[in-house]
C-alpha cells in the first residue's frame, strides 16, 4: 500500500497553531501554508477533507515543517507545503504535489488533484 506524507509550511505546537489561525483569518493572502488554508477552518479540519482522507486507500501521515526537519531532513530542499508519496517497502519519498501546484487549489481542487494522481482502488485490490 502506498503512503502519502502531507507537510505543512507551519511549525507544530499550540502557540504556533494559534498564531497561524490569526494569520489565516486576518491576512489570508499572505499566509504561507496553502495546504493548511484549504484543509482547515479556524479551529479544526474541514469535514469534507476528513471524509476524503478516511476513504483513501493509502496510509497518510501529516507533519509540520519543524517535524520534517527531525524525521526526514533529506526532504528539506523541497519548498513547502508539499505532499510526498512512497510505495510500500520503499524508503525514499517522491514529490507527489509541489508547493507551486498546491498554491492555487481550493479544497475541491485539491481532492480532484489527489484523485487524479492516486488511483482510488489500487491494482490487485479486491475492494
Amino acid at each position: 500500500m502506498a503512503e502519502l506524507l502531507f507537510v505543512y509550511n507551519a511549525d507544530s505546537g499550540l502557540l504556533n497553531s494559534a498564531l497561524d489561525t490569526l494569520h489565516k483569518t486576518l491576512s489570508p493572502a499572505t499566509y504561507a501554508c496553502s495546504l493548511c488554508a484549504v484543509t482547515y477552518g479556524a479551529t479544526s479540519m474541514r469535514p469534507e477533507w476528513r471524509t476524503f482522507l478516511r476513504d483513501l486507500p493509502v496510509n497518510t501521515t501529516f507533519l509540520h515543517r519543524d517535524e520534517l526537519r527531525q524525521r526526514y531532513p533529506s526532504l528539506l530542499a523541497e519548498p513547502l507545503p508539499a505532499i510526498f508519496r512512497r510505495e510500500t517497502n520503499a524508503t525514499a519519498w517522491q514529490v507527489f504535489l509541489t508547493a507551486r501546484e498546491l498554491k492555487p487549489l481550493d479544497l475541491p481542487g485539491l481532492i480532484l488533484m489527489i484523485k487524479g494522481r492516486l488511483p482510488m482502488v489500487e491494482e490487485g485490490s479486491t475492494e
